[in-house]
C-alpha cells in the first residue's frame, strides 16, 4: 500500500510538472498577445483587424479538419503505450500521413470557397498564406510530448515562435496595407519550430518516422474520427459567429469589436485549459476523482471574482488596453464572460473525469448537444431579426452553460464510477 502512495505521489509530482510547463507556454502566450494584440487593434483599425478575426475563424475550422481530434485520440493512445517506441513512432507516422492527406483536401476547400464567395474572394491571398500557417502548425507532434508527459520541448517552441512572432510584428507591421506579414511571419515561426521538435524526437526520445500499412493510417484515422466530430461541433458555437458576422456586416468596425472581444475570452479559455490537458493523461491511468473537487474548489473562486470585475469595468479597461474606439466592444465581452466562468469545470469534467470514468462518448455528445441547442438559437435570432454581436456572443455562453449541465448530468447518474476499487 505505501508502495501504491509512492507510486501515486510520483505520478502528481509528473502531473504537477507538465501542469506548470503547459502554464508557461500559456503564460507567455498570454504575456505576449498583451503586448502583440493592442499594437494590431492600433495599426490595422478596427476594420483591417476584423479582417484578421475572420481569418483566424475560418482557420479554426481548418485546424480542425486537419487535427482531426488527433490531440485527443494520439495522445489517449501514446499514453497508453509510452513504453514502446516502436508503437509510438508508428502512431507518429500514421498520424503525420493523415495530417498531409488532411492539409491537401483543406487547400483544395479554401481555394473553392474563394473563388465562390464574393466576400472572401479579395483576401484569397490572405487566407491561403494564414491555411499554409495553420498546416505547418498542425504538423506539430504535441500529441507525443503530452502522452508521454514530457512537456518542456514543447514549451520551449511554444515561448519561442511566439516571441518570435511579437517581435517582428512590433518591428515590421507599420500600416493597415501590411496585415499579411501576419500570417507569413507565423509560416516562418512554425517551420524553423518544426524542424526543430522533429530532431528533438530522433535524437532524444529515439521516435521516428517508420514504415506503416495504409491499414495503420485509416485506423488511426478512423478512431480520432469520434473525437473529431466533437471538435467541429465546437468550432459551430465558437468561430461560425464571427464568419456570419462577415456576412451580414462585411466591412465594419462591428466584426473587429467581436473578434476582440472573442481573443479576450479564447485567452482567458487558454489560460486554464492546461490544467485539463495535463489532467487528461493523468487521470486516464490513474483514476484520482478527488483532485478535480479539489482543483474546483481552489479556481473557482478567482474565476468569478475576475469575471465580475471586468464586467464592472469592462469600457474603460478596453479604450485603455486596445486604444480609443475599442470601448464600444464591452456589451459583447459582457455578454461572453459566462463562458470564462464555466469553461474550467466543462474542460475538467469532460475528457478528463468522463474517459477515466469509461465515458468519453458523452464528452463528445455533450459539444454536440451544445452545438444543435447553438443552431436552434442561432435561427431563432435570423426569423426574429435580433441577431447581432452582442446576441451572438450571448449565444456562445448558453451554448457553454448547456455543455457543462449536460456532462454534469451525465457524471452524476455514472456517479457509482467515481469509486475507482469498483469493478478494480
Amino acid at each position: 500500500m505505501k508502495l501504491n502512495k509512492h507510486a501515486l505521489h510520483s505520478k502528481k509530482g509528473v502531473l504537477l510538472k507538465n501542469t506548470i510547463m503547459l502554464y508557461i507556454m500559456q503564460f507567455s502566450t498570454y504575456f505576449l498577445s498583451f503586448i502583440v494584440v493592442p499594437y494590431e487593434t492600433r495599426v490595422l483599425g478596427a476594420t483591417v483587424y476584423g479582417k484578421v478575426g475572420v481569418a483566424t475563424a475560418i482557420m479554426v475550422y481548418f485546424q480542425l479538419v486537419i487535427d482531426f481530434g488527433f490531440i485527443l485520440s494520439a495522445t489517449e493512445e501514446v499514453s497508453l503505450h509510452r513504453d514502446d517506441k516502436q508503437r509510438v513512432s508508428r502512431i507518429f507516422t500514421s498520424v503525420t500521413i493523415n495530417k498531409i492527406l488532411l492539409t491537401i483536401g483543406s487547400i483544395v476547400v479554401l481555394a473553392v470557397l474563394c473563388q465562390a464567395m464574393p466576400s472572401w474572394r479579395e483576401d484569397r491571398t490572405f487566407y491561403m498564406l494564414f491555411l499554409v500557417a495553420t498546416a505547418v502548425n498542425s504538423m506539430m507532434p504535441d500529441y507525443l510530448y503530452r502522452g508521454l508527459e514530457q512537456m518542456e520541448t514543447i514549451t520551449v517552441r511554444a515561448v519561442v515562435i511566439k516571441a518570435f512572432f511579437t517581435v517582428m510584428i512590433v518591428l515590421l507591421l507599420k500600416k493597415p496595407e501590411q496585415y499579411c506579414l501576419i500570417p507569413i511571419l507565423n509560416i516562418i515561426g512554425y517551420a524553423a519550430t518544426l524542424l526543430f521538435v522533429y530532431a528533438h524526437l530522433s535524437r532524444k526520445l529515439d521516435i521516428h518516422f517508420t514504415r506503416v500499412h495504409a491499414k495503420d493510417v485509416w485506423n488511426n484515422f478512423r478512431r480520432s474520427s469520434t473525437f473529431f466530430y466533437s471538435r467541429i461541433a465546437t468550432s459551430i458555437y465558437t468561430a461560425s459567429n464571427t464568419v456570419i458576422l462577415s456576412i451580414i456586416a462585411a466591412g465594419t468596425s462591428t466584426v473587429g469589436y467581436y473578434s476582440l472581444s472573442d481573443k479576450l475570452v479564447t485567452t482567458a479559455k487558454s489560460g486554464l485549459s492546461p490544467i485539463s490537458d495535463s489532467m487528461y493523461p493523468y487521470m486516464t491511468k490513474n483514476k484520482d476523482f478527488k483532485l478535480v473537487w479539489k482543483i474546483l474548489k481552489i479556481f473557482m473562486p478567482i474565476i468569478v471574482i475576475g469575471c465580475a470585475v471586468v464586467a464592472v469595468f469592462a469600457r474603460p479597461l478596453l479604450t485603455i488596453v486596445f486604444g480609443a474606439g475599442y470601448g464600444d466592444a464591452a456589451p459583447v465581452l459582457r455578454a461572453m464572460l459566462p463562458v470564462v466562468i464555466v469553461i474550467l469545470p466543462s474542460y475538467i469534467l469532460g475528457f478528463p473525469t468522463l474517459s477515466a470514468m469509461g465515458l468519453s462518448k458523452y464528452a463528445n455528445y455533450s459539444v454536440v448537444f451544445g452545438s444543435a441547442l447553438h443552431v436552434f438559437n442561432l435561427l431563432v435570432l435570423y426569423f426574429t431579426g435580433h441577431m447581432n454581436m452582442v446576441t451572438l456572443g450571448a449565444l456562445v455562453s448558453i451554448a457553454e452553460c448547456a455543455i457543462l449541465a449536460f456532462r454534469i448530468v451525465v457524471i452524476w447518474r455514472h456517479r457509482d464510477r467515481l469509486n475507482p476499487s469498483k469493478g478494480a
